[in-house]
């Protein structure tokens, strides 16, 4: 099986499903339709996943998308995870740490030393998989319709000399799985 990861933009072909999935899976969790839960999801301006501050990667095997995420930058050094996802035909084959491990050394790449997210309470696998990864739990203090969120942080090591952020690789990688 061939695994490339595609850096796109929102509205790419290859993100539309995974995005299109994450809307229907957060509205049978959370409630409203998932059209509505779209417009959420993309009422985040598009640029802000874009270099040189973000970007949104998407793990294509076989000419199809199966998982992917995002990043946007949340302070100077600090980079926040948006819209994790692993397709639901996918899912218990490690692409969500993949598609992290890629986002982190992309995250380090662009200068960013500290990666922060939130997720949602009905979202135990998120959480499971955030502290997998080494993340730090931090204070549930912040209050959403849904119910108090969880925090996360992870620092990430020193990997040297950073690129300056715009000097993003916006390429395709590619690996065997």
């Amino acid at each position: 099986m061939m695994r490339q990861v595609r850096y796109v933009e929102q509205r790419d072909p290859l993100a539309v499903p995974l995005l299109a999935e994450l809307a229907v899976e957060y509205s049978s969790r959370y409630g409203g339709t998932a059209a509505e839960v779209r417009r959420d999801l993309t009422a985040y301006p598009a640029a802000e996943f874009t270099p040189p501050d973000g970007a949104l990667l998407v793990v294509v095997e076989d000419g199809e998308p199966v998982a992917g995420g995002a990043f946007r930058r949340y302070d100077a050094g600090t980079a926040e995870l948006k819209r994790i996802w692993t397709a639901r035909d996918h899912r218990r084959r490690g692409l969500g740490r993949f598609v992290l491990a890629e986002l982190e050394a992309e995250i380090a790449r662009r200068g960013y030393v500290r990666v922060y997210l939130t997720t949602g309470p009905r979202q135990p696998e998120a959480v499971a998989l955030y502290n997998a990864a080494g993340y730090t739990a931090l204070e549930r203090n912040i209050q959403h319709e849904i119910g108090p969120l969880h925090r996360f942080e992870k620092h990430l090591p020193d990997s040297g000399p950073a690129r300056p952020r715009g000097a993003g690789d916006t390429g395709v990688h590619a690996g065997n799985s």
